[in-house]
């Protein structure tokens, strides 16, 4: 009996262990795609030239539309943690482990849109600047 106990408290501590990794890896992409789309906007206008501004777009569109993607489907795998469809239950302040696997899910989630969220914004740039200078 005991060892069937263990055998769930490490599944548990598995899966939330798991569910803190997720709560950080949307803010990461953000974090890299705001890093290398300046850094390589940087680059690009102290050492290219016109040309080099198209391909730059290019390169930042095609890194915007993966982080987009990494943050939705983050967002998703969160959105199915909290699982919110099933108990329609808004609050998880009874301390059970599921609450906690929930609210991590949550937190997980809202971290996802505010990370979108800035991805986009981050990206605004490329759209709305015409070249370096």
């Amino acid at each position: 009996m005991s060892d069937i106990r263990d055998e769930e408290d490490a599944h548990e501590f598995r899966a939330e262990a798991l569910s803190l990794w997720r709560i950080t890896f949307s803010p990461l992409i953000w974090a890299v795609h705001f890093v290398t789309s300046y850094g390589a906007t940087a680059l690009v206008c102290a050492k290219g030239g016109t040309g080099a501004v198209a391909l730059l777009r290019l390169g930042i569109g095609i890194g915007t539309v993966f982080a987009l993607a990494l943050i939705l489907w983050l967002a998703w795998g969160a959105w199915r943690q909290w699982d919110l469809r099933r108990d329609r239950e808004w609050e998880n302040d009874a301390g059970t482990s599921e609450d906690r696997h929930q609210f991590l899910g949550h937190a997980a989630f809202l971290l996802a849109v505010i990370s979108f969220i800035g991805v986009v914004y981050v990206s605004l740039p490329v759209l709305l600047i015409g070249g370096c200078g």
